[in-house]
């Protein structure tokens, strides 16, 4: 398995149970694939550099996950059908 650093936006519009519900599902799409999370770090709410989806702040997560190819598929997957995830990304360390 490898190393990797996630980051994805979530929609500004959810309440603060909302943003951890959205963070859960994610925590959990690697834990429950023989993956690990080696952490969260949650930087809140923030301007974004340009609009999108017409929102200009974000709720921003960055984690750091040990994963398997399958595993980094599948969370690219459920971020593209997820509308509260605005953009997201995965990046091998």
């Amino acid at each position: 398995m490898r190393q990797y650093t996630a980051m994805f936006i979530i929609r500004p519009t959810l309440t603060e149970e909302g943003f951890k519900a959205v963070i859960e599902e994610i925590t959990k799409i690697f834990t429950d694939r023989e993956g690990k999370v080696l952490g969260v770090n949650e930087w809140g709410m923030r301007d974004m550099a340009y609009e999108i989806e017409d929102f200009k702040k974000g709720y921003y997560v960055v984690m750091k996950v040990e994963a398997n190819a399958d595993t980094v598929a599948e969370y690219n997957r459920v971020c593209n059908i997820r509308e509260d995830i605005i953009r997201h990304i995965i990046v091998k360390d």
